[in-house]
């Protein structure tokens, strides 16, 4: 059971143990206090990640570093503070142009939080353009600079975007990852692995933990597990799912039909 007196560190440090091949860690992507402290009720629950397009739909804008990083902070700590499990927090780029800024970003993401991960991202701009292979593992190395300027031990996923751009180039997406992981990420996150030979190809050929995306067209969770596969996340899906939930919901009472029998909020 989670200890709310377990101070930062110390649920980074479970947060890092919870990354097991095999017995994947899988997080429910969250966007808000209430949605925190809802999936964190739930049974078996272990941890809890943001999604940035979630928090950045709350906002009224586009995901892809709409929101200015005081925003994203304030988030960050709205939601970290909001359950006593540890939270990892979509850090989108790093919010910075240049690898420093992404160094003093994730610095103060884990000082002024209590964020137990982060996710970085290798895409420069809402258009899926990559960063080149150097300038990326400079941003994950400047991610892991931060980290250990803040004296957390956060976990660094960093994110895989070279199949969504270039779909046939399997090396380079390869190349990445590993590039990624000896830059400092303690596990890569890759896009677009849509069938089970997919996902057993990337955990040969990947030298460190996988984390996938998932939805009702993927690959089983039972599966991925058998195969090895250490972090499942959902992105903004999970929002997806509580918006269609709702309109349900309302449809049915603008319909005087019966009350949803989740519509037990004290009024």
């Amino acid at each position: 059971m989670p200890n709310p007196q377990q101070s930062q560190s110390q649920k980074a440090e479970l947060f890092r143990s919870l990354h097991v091949p095999g017995k994947p860690l899988v997080l429910s992507n969250v966007w808000d206090s209430v949605s925190a402290r809802t999936v964190a009720s739930a049974e078996g629950v272990r941890a809890l990640a943001t999604a940035s397009h979630a928090i950045s739909e709350m906002h009224g804008v586009r995901d892809g570093e709409n929101l200015d990083l005081e925003t994203v902070i304030r988030w960050a700590r709205i939601i970290s503070t909001s359950v006593d499990l540890p939270v990892s927090i979509d850090f989108e780029k790093g919010y910075a142009p240049t690898a420093d800024g992404v160094a003093k970003n994730v610095r103060r993401l884990l000082e002024e939080t209590q964020a137990a991960g982060l996710n970085i991202e290798d895409t420069l701009d809402a258009d899926d353009t990559l960063y080149s292979l150097a300038e990326a593992s400079d941003r994950i190395s400047a991610a892991r600079r931060g980290v250990e300027e803040s004296q957390v031990p956060a976990v660094i996923a960093a994110r895989v975007d070279a199949l969504v751009v270039e779909p046939e180039n399997w090396d380079g997406a390869i190349e990445r990852a590993n590039a990624y992981l000896l830059a400092g990420a303690d596990l890569v996150f890759v896009r677009r692995l849509a069938t089970e030979a997919q996902v057993a190809r990337a955990l040969n050929d990947i030298d460190g933990p996988l984390s996938v995306i998932c939805n009702p067209r993927s690959v089983p969770l039972s599966r991925l597990a058998e195969l090895g596969v250490a972090r499942v996340s959902f992105g903004p899906a999970m929002m997806g799912l509580a918006q269609s939930a709702l309109s349900s919901a309302a449809a049915t009472v603008t319909a005087l039909g019966e009350y949803p029998p989740a519509l037990s909020f004290p009024v």
